[in-house]
């Protein structure tokens, strides 16, 4: 199970941290990721993080704005969000992927690559 949480409403510019809670055995998975989805557009990748942490990778629409990390020893995985402005207002979603090879790659970063998925939690930025 994945449990999201962390969202809220902020003003242009300013900042988030978003937290994803893992039960069970997901948090070992092979890659994590944020998504997010606005009412009547696709989910798209954000971000992902491999199983130890020692890999991340980012969309180009994110990147340098927000950073994805992991805490193993609480099973969470963080996005922290800054610079945000409006187009970054959606729900986020947290989800985890196992293909047998650890690590995140870039042909398997769409959202029907991965296996586990949380409830969201809304980010709105005004």
């Amino acid at each position: 199970q994945l449990v999201e949480s962390g969202g809220g409403s902020v003003q242009a510019g300013g900042s988030l941290r978003l937290s994803c809670a893992a039960s069970g055995d997901i948090f070992n998975s092979d890659c994590m990721g944020w998504f997010r989805q606005v009412p009547g557009k696709e989910r798209e990748w954000v971000a992902a993080i491999d199983r130890l942490g020692g890999s991340t990778s980012y969309d180009d629409s994110v990147k340098g704005r927000l950073t994805i990390s992991r805490d193993n020893a609480n099973d969470i995985v963080y996005l922290q969000m800054s610079g945000l402005n409006p187009e970054d207002t959606a729900m986020y979603y947290c989800a985890a992927q196992y293909t047998g090879i650890s690590g995140c790659y870039s042909t398997s970063l769409s959202p029907s690559s991965f296996d586990y998925w949380g409830q969201g939690t809304q980010v709105t930025v005004s």
